[in-house]
């Protein structure tokens, strides 16, 4: 596991390291060429970081209270406006357009922070893909096992990768159907998708505004915690980890385990012992509605229908400069009429009163973030069909965590050595700072005493 920010934050304020000699160590690991550095970063801030870093080193000798990032290494996902540059969100169509006149409301959020951003993070185009595969910057690999050049996830794929590459102590992505927990999970990080409407999504270029969040890759849930609270604009308070004895953890069952490899199915089998063991009564439940939602988003549900409307003309001007697999799903929506996505938001609201209520008697829902660990990168470069099909499987259970509007947590349950694993945590809407504390007592309870195989 990666050091946690708090950590961090202690040897800084011990004098034992500089945000200087942080970022360097950042940007020289960014910049190795025998490394994912290449395919990581669409851009670096080197000049302007190392002015930030020093500004922030000063200040801490100088005493007085200092904001809660001060001089952390944090990388930005690439569909964050910064003022002065044009925002590519992972594409070449976008190249050729108009820089961002402002910085996006959560970079602002971030520099009065103290975060010091070392740059901005690859991403699958526009968003539009839980693998984190891009053909226009590269991909970067998944760090188990990365002789057999693996997958991280998507679409938030750079901020993972430099999380544990060590090119940043944190990232900020989004999470439109799992984007940031996805590649939280299959790279062995924590990843927090909060509540849609608790942090703004201005200059944040658009997927889908029904189902578009912004959160946090980082090693911990009290690194999540911190990120989130900047944001969201609220101030810090201390993360008390949550009892786990008496919780009350609801076990969906069938729809969200189905398809499950081995690993993934031993994994999260133990770590839900684990939970039990600690005190947690878990309890399995039908959840059969779940069922329901491939035939809801059969047409290709509101992230179709509207990215379609954010990129119809662009898309018919020029169509050959996006990826093939990402303007397919994105024409899709082009035939979802206006009296089918009101149809939806109607089966959402329902959808969502009906899961209060399975949801009322428990403390959170307990499922795997991503039911397969990180497939191979070639076999779906090489065949449509097969990239369409680890996609859905990839995307299926942390998207119901978007169609809900709830709020979900992404913690990695896996032993040391062993492919990384997420055990997801949601939570209704409005609840995060309450999963927040339950997932920092989740996962006090998983590694208090190591994770053990088997």
């Amino acid at each position: 596991m990666t050091e946690p920010l708090s950590r961090t934050l202690e040897r800084l304020a011990r004098g034992e390291t500089t945000s200087a000699t942080l970022l360097q160590e950042a940007l020289e690991r960014a910049r190795d060429r025998k490394g994912e550095g290449p395919r990581v970063f669409t851009r670096l801030y080197a000049e302007r970081a190392a002015r930030e870093a020093a500004e922030w080193d000063a200040k801490r000798r100088a005493g007085g209270p200092l904001p809660p990032l001060a001089g952390l290494p944090i990388s930005i996902k690439d569909l964050f406006d910064v003022a002065g540059e044009t925002t590519r969100a992972g594409s070449k169509v976008l190249a050729s357009h108009p820089p961002a006149a402002r910085d996006a409301e959560v970079v602002t959020r971030l520099r009065k922070a103290g975060a010091v951003i070392v740059g901005k993070t690859n991403m699958t185009e526009f968003a539009f893909s839980g693998l984190g595969i891009n053909p226009h910057y590269g991909t970067p690999l998944n760090p188990w096992d990365r002789a057999a050049r693996r997958i991280p996830g998507g679409s938030s794929s750079g901020a993972a990768v430099s999380v544990t590459d060590g090119m940043a102590a944190a990232a900020i992505g989004t999470d439109t159907g799992g984007s940031v927990r996805i590649p939280a999970a299959l790279c062995g990080l924590t990843g927090f998708k909060p509540t849609a409407r608790r942090v703004p999504l201005d200059g944040a270029v658009p997927l889908s505004v029904s189902l578009d969040s912004i959160g946090p890759v980082a090693p911990t849930v009290s690194c999540c915690a911190l990120l989130d609270s900047v944001l969201a604009g609220e101030t810090p308070r201390p993360l008390v980890p949550t009892d786990v004895r008496g919780l009350r953890i609801a076990l969906p069952q069938h729809y969200v385990l189905d398809g499950m490899d081995d690993t993934v199915a031993r994994t999260f089998e133990r770590a839900v012992r684990r939970i039990s063991e600690s005190g947690a009564q878990v309890i399995e439940i039908p959840f059969a509605e779940l069922d329901m939602l491939p035939s809801i988003n059969a047409k290709g549900g509101f992230a179709a229908a509207e990215a379609w409307a954010w990129h119809r003309d662009l898309i018919g001007r020029a169509a050959d400069e996006y990826d093939p697999r990402v303007a397919v799903r994105i024409r899709r929506g082009a035939a979802i009429t206006q009296s089918e996505v009101a149809e939806l938001h109607v089966l959402r609201t329902e959808f969502q009163k009906r899961a209060l209520e399975i949801a009322a008697p428990f403390d959170a829902l307990a499922l795997p973030t991503v039911p397969i660990v990180a497939p191979r990168l070639m076999p779906l470069e090489a065949d449509d069909t097969e990239y369409a099909r680890v996609n859905i499987l990839t995307l299926r259970d942390p998207t119901v965590g978007n169609f809900l509007d709830w709020c979900g947590l992404s913690i990695p349950c896996h032993a040391s050595g062993e492919a990384p694993v997420g055990l997801m945590l949601l939570a209704p809407g409005g609840a995060d700072h309450r999963l927040l504390a339950l997932g920092a007592g989740i996962e006090r309870a998983l590694y208090t005493e190591q994770v053990q195989p088997g």
